[in-house]
Parts: C-alpha cells; sequence; structure tokens
C-alpha cells in the first residue's frame, strides 16, 4: 500500500516534517546524502520516499509550491503557475542575465564539452578569453583538464551550477538542437505581424544560439565523450602563458 498521511506513524510524520524543514530553508538543491546526514537511522529510500510523499500531498491540494529534482539534489521551488505574481513580488530582485556572448559561449561548451578556446572561437568567429573569464568567475564552466595538441589549451566543461541556473537535472536535459530548427521553420509560417514583440523576441534569440553552435556541434542533446586526444586532468589555474592578450 502506498504511503498516505493518514497511515503514517509518529515516526514517519517526524520524518516527513524534518525534510519538509530542510527543503523549505535550502536555497540550493539539497541531495538525499545530505539529508541522510541530518537525520539519524534513517535510509536513503526512505528519505526519497518522503520526499514522493510530499510531492503527491502538494499536488493533491494544488499547492504553490513543489518539490523538482535540479542538479542531482531536491529543491522546494514555487510553481510555475505562479510565476508572474513572484516577479512582480520581486520587481526590482531580477536573476542576473547572461550577455549574448556569454550565452552563445556557454552554449557551445555545453554541447561540445569538453571545449578548448580555439574550438569555441572556430564556431563564434571571435575571440572568446574575456567571455570565457567571466563565466569562470560565475562558476557556470570550469577548467577540466588540458587538451594534448601543440599548446596542451585548457578543455572547459559546465559546472554544476549550470544545471542549477538553468533548472536541468542533468546534461540529458539539454535541449536538442532539431528543436531550435524546428521553432525556426515554424516561425517561418507565421506572419510576422501576430507574433507578440516579446516572443518575437525570445525565438530570435534561440535562433541567434543555433545558428552560432550548430555548424560543428553533433545534433544530439547530449555532450561529447573526450576523444583519445584529450587527458582528462585536476583543474589546473592558468599560467602566464595561458593568459589572454585580449578580450572580447
Amino acid at each position: 500500500m502506498e504511503p498516505t498521511t493518514e497511515n503514517l506513524s509518529s515516526e514517519d510524520s517526524l520524518l516527513k516534517s524534518v525534510v519538509e524543514t530542510i527543503l523549505f530553508i535550502s536555497d540550493r538543491p539539497i541531495t538525499l546524502e545530505q539529508i541522510k546526514d541530518v537525520i539519524e537511522g534513517v535510509s536513503i529510500a526512505e528519505i526519497r520516499e518522503t520526499i514522493e510523499l510530499l510531492k503527491a500531498e502538494y499536488d493533491q491540494r494544488r499547492s504553490a509550491m513543489t518539490i523538482v529534482e535540479i542538479a542531482g539534489g531536491y529543491q522546494m521551488l514555487t510553481r510555475p503557475d505562479f510565476a508572474l505574481y513572484v516577479k512582480r513580488f520581486y520587481r526590482t530582485r531580477h536573476k542576473e542575465r547572461l550577455s549574448k556572448p556569454a550565452l552563445e559561449t556557454l552554449a557551445i561548451i555545453a554541447y561540445k564539452q569538453p571545449a578548448a578556446r580555439m574550438d569555441i572561437e572556430l564556431i563564434r568567429g571571435v575571440n572568446s578569453d574575456g567571455v570565457i573569464d567571466h563565466l569562470l568567475e560565475k562558476g557556470l564552466v570550469k577548467i577540466a583538464g588540458r587538451k594534448e595538441v601543440p599548446g596542451r589549451p585548457f578543455l572547459y566543461t559546465t559546472t554544476k551550477e549550470f544545471l542549477e541556473y538553468f533548472g536541468l537535472r542533468s546534461l540529458s536535459d539539454l535541449p536538442k538542437l532539431e528543436n531550435f530548427a524546428a521553432l525556426r521553420e515554424m516561425d517561418a509560417d507565421v506572419p510576422q505581424e501576430a507574433i507578440p514583440a516579446s516572443v518575437d523576441s525570445q525565438a530570435a534569440n534561440f535562433r541567434g544560439q543555433e545558428e552560432s553552435i550548430s555548424p560543428n556541434v553533433p545534433k544530439t542533446s547530449r555532450p561529447q565523450m573526450p576523444d583519445q586526444s584529450v587527458t582528462t586532468a585536476e583543474p589546473v589555474s592558468p599560467t602566464s602563458a595561458d593568459a589572454p592578450e585580449a578580450r572580447a
């Protein structure tokens, strides 16, 4: 029999309340192991079952809150249905938006990782040192090793913060590049005057990213595995030889 609020024991009820409290106070996704460290004598399976029970309870009473699996952990969030009202309330507290060059660079790294600077600049057609430095500072990408080619350039991959920023469970949740092509074809069949300005702007942004990364990116939502010319290594700090001479 599936667990319900009615047939919970006092211990189960306490566990549910503790898990709910931890999820409520955390401003970042929290793993099952982290919750287990807080609660003694409880298994991972029991914690997962409790989270599923909470999710079902929220859905049943149409709560404004929900629990979402993100980046290997769980986070309590408001439902998307109420996003408009949350935005109105926090009108002056918007998340920092990434610039178009930053989005282009991040998209290339996400789909081609591990990616070297030369790979990124070959697709973008401009120097990307400054943009990569900015993404490193924000923690959205990291240095994952060096490529075994002359000069041994750094290789960049996305981070857990990248998943959190875009609300993804894993890299497999990245939208497929075919979706961008389909969006462009649909847009071509719709009269321009019939498209709201806000929607047209978002579509243009998607098209711009797709055009900038599609020439050399395989048509798949999963990142490529490193080939034999790539060696994985512990993250290293840039040396003077790798220091950028100019910023985009």
